[in-house]
């Protein structure tokens, strides 16, 4: 869409264009050279908009892959309930959690960058809306998962899948790494050797803890990831 487009449009429908295709535009650049690097104004130039007009959609940089990362939540939470509907035991589970994150590169980027990026530099509405798509998608989830896997809880399903994402959060840029460290690793194999790969490193992950929560039931050292329902 060229900028005079842009310009022009006026009508509530126009301007649900613009945001979609500033969003699509993120996704674009993120996907070609990965979430930090792209910045406001790459965004903007892919749209043919001043960055200013952008901000008029999208308070920040942040805000717009934010709403982005909400997207993946939402896509991945049903690619994942739809695998779990034929679950049939434990190791349907941790296939039906981790293999739909290795499918998803770009979600598994935003889940490296949310906390200590996405979510600084937003407004207090954004993050709201937000951490209720976040913690909608874990709770339901965690029911899900509690009625196929026969040794958690329901509290102890939503436990299992916030820790699938946060691992994969943490493992995406580890397993992927910068061209100076593939660089490194092609020259010193020895190091490249503790690169971990991406999916079996999760799985394995995950299902250590699977098979730890129920151990500690006794001890009360649940961990919450969910809260009370809220009012929009």
């Amino acid at each position: 869409m060229t900028q005079q487009e842009f310009v022009r449009a006026r009508r509530p429908e126009h301007k649900q264009q613009r945001r979609e295709a500033i969003l699509e535009a993120a996704r674009d650049l993120a996907e070609r050279s990965g979430v930090r690097n792209v910045s406001l104004g790459g965004v903007a130039a892919a749209v043919g908009l001043a960055k200013s007009n952008v901000v008029r959609y999208f308070g920040t940089r942040e805000e717009i892959y934010l709403e982005l990362a909400a997207e993946a939540w939402r896509e991945w939470g049903q690619t994942v309930s739809e695998r779990l509907r034929t679950a049939a035991g434990p190791d349907d589970v941790l296939a039906a959690l981790t293999d739909p994150l290795a499918e998803r590169p770009l979600f598994c980027d935003l889940l490296s960058h949310m906390s200590t990026n996405l979510e600084h530099n937003v407004s207090v509405p954004a993050a709201r809306a937000f951490k209720l798509v976040v913690l909608g998608v874990i709770a339901d989830l965690g029911a899900q998962v509690a009625r196929v896997h026969p040794d958690l809880t329901e509290p102890e399903g939503i436990e299992l899948v916030g820790v699938a994402t946060a691992f994969a959060g943490t493992l995406y840029p580890v397993s992927n790494p910068s061209a100076t460290l593939v660089e490194l690793y092609a020259q010193y194999p020895e190091i490249g050797a503790a690169c971990p790969p991406f999916l079996p490193t999760l799985r394995r992950c995950v299902a250590a803890v699977a098979a730890g929560v129920p151990t500690l039931r006794a001890a009360g050292s649940a961990v919450t990831w969910t809260t009370g329902p809220a009012t929009d």
